[in-house]
């Protein structure tokens, strides 16, 4: 049998159903454990939601990596990167590589009756990616590109900022002029809106079928701005810039063009700096939550020694060791601690949860680029915070249970 965890459960359990004046104190250290943890899995999921959902949204616009014309400047209006099926298999057969698309960028201006407003019509085709942009899709529907269609579609999709500053609507037709020599003007009508709360990019962007943009440049039908390529792992995005540079960057092509790979860290730091930064709040978050809990257990341990200071001394004297009697108060004070997860655990996951049932608390999407507070809970996060937690509080109690080995047999047991 386990002496020490005998001794502890009998002493658990004469606390339960007895009164001791120790409980307050037992109390506030649980309490202080599990609002710590509460806040701890709040804030790590927190966190990683808002880094999850605006990397998605980054992404959405632009693919993790682009391959673009090395002598195409920072401007819409690109040189463009001729397509051939060795540089594609070069860039598909990539290990890491989940889907390559094809897409073109030209500034205009669209022209209405009474506005104007600038943009960049983004060209995609048949092997265009959807997904993200048919979840942010909140009037009409996506439209589809055909390669085997006689003509160009007409149909684009606009941002609900631009359709509300051009007084706009699905269904509704506009035209779109582009400054070139010659100047020329294409008329599209609008098949959807789209929203992220992106506003740099909502006011911006502009999508249409890829050969509008081809017959206004002057390219051929295997030419474009550049390739979109998404990976399967965000994490390994500068692995994946490496491979991809090794398999066809920087290279000649047959029109001895040059191409540089670009990713999307790289292409917008800004946010990803932003993002970055919010780490650093969390870890200072943890930490203090912590050290609260863990000083609020070290007072609930050293009162548990001092109320049972008699029986430390009777058990000294029956022969028993230091650290056998610190284990039994170690092993009551991992039961206070547990018993304090369970509690934290209720809360952080319940209110986290509520959040992202509900959406309850708001953001203002032109700082923060989301609607709500985004909830990210992962079983990993929790396990560890939980894990963590235990783990270091027990490490803070080993210095404070040394009490135990001060305390002299002949003196305790006369202690009252």
């Amino acid at each position: 049998m386990n002496f020490p965890w005998f001794i502890a459960k009998r002493l658990i359990k004469g606390r339960r159903e007895g009164t001791s004046f120790s409980r307050p104190i037992n109390v506030i250290a649980i309490t202080g454990i599990s609002l710590g943890l509460a806040v701890m899995i709040i804030a790590v999921a927190t966190l990683t939601g808002f880094k999850k959902q605006i990397t998605n949204k980054v992404v959405g616009f632009g693919s993790h990596i682009q391959l673009l014309n090395f002598d195409s400047n920072i401007s819409f209006e690109t040189t463009p990167v001729t397509l051939n099926d060795e540089f594609l298999s070069k860039v598909k057969n990539t290990r890491g590589v989940k889907h390559v698309q094809g897409f073109a960028t030209k500034a205009g201006i669209i022209k209405t009756e009474d506005n104007i407003q600038g943009v960049v019509l983004k060209g995609i085709g048949s092997d265009y990616d959807w997904s993200y942009f048919k979840s942010s899709i909140v009037d009409g529907s996506v439209f589809e590109v055909s390669d085997t269609a006689a003509s160009a579609s007409t149909k684009v999709i606009i941002s609900s900022k631009v359709a509300s500053m051009l007084k706009l609507k699905t269904g509704d037709s506009f035209a779109m002029h582009f400054i070139q020599d010659p100047p020329r003007m294409r008329k599209f009508t609008i098949s959807g809106i789209y929203e992220t709360s992106l506003e740099e990019f909502d006011k911006i962007f502009v999508f249409c079928d890829i050969r509008n943009i081809r017959r206004l440049n002057g390219w051929a039908d295997n030419q474009v701005s550049g390739l979109e390529v998404f990976i399967d792992d965000f994490d390994k995005i500068d692995l994946m810039t490496y491979a991809l540079s090794d398999a066809v960057g920087y290279r000649l092509d047959e029109n001895q063009v040059r191409v540089k790979v670009v990713n999307v860290v790289e292409k917008y730091p800004q946010i990803f700096d932003w993002l970055n930064f919010q780490d650093l709040n969390v870890i200072v978050i943890i930490t203090l939550m912590l050290l609260v809990a863990g000083f609020n257990m070290i007072s609930g341990l050293l009162i548990l020694i001092l109320e049972k200071t008699n029986m430390i001394g009777v058990l000294k004297a029956l022969g028993s060791e230091d650290k056998t009697i610190r284990r039994v108060f170690l092993y009551q004070a991992a039961y206070l601690i547990a018993k304090g997860l369970f509690w934290g655990n209720v809360i952080g996951i319940g209110l986290a949860m509520i959040q992202l049932k509900t959406g309850l608390i708001s953001l203002n999407p032109s700082t923060y680029y989301l609607k709500t507070v985004p909830i990210n809970l992962d079983a990993l996060h929790v396990l560890f915070l939980n894990a963590g937690t235990m783990a270091i509080i027990i490490l803070m109690l080993l210095i404070p249970s040394q009490l135990v080995s001060r305390i002299m047999p002949v003196k305790a047991i006369k202690f009252d």
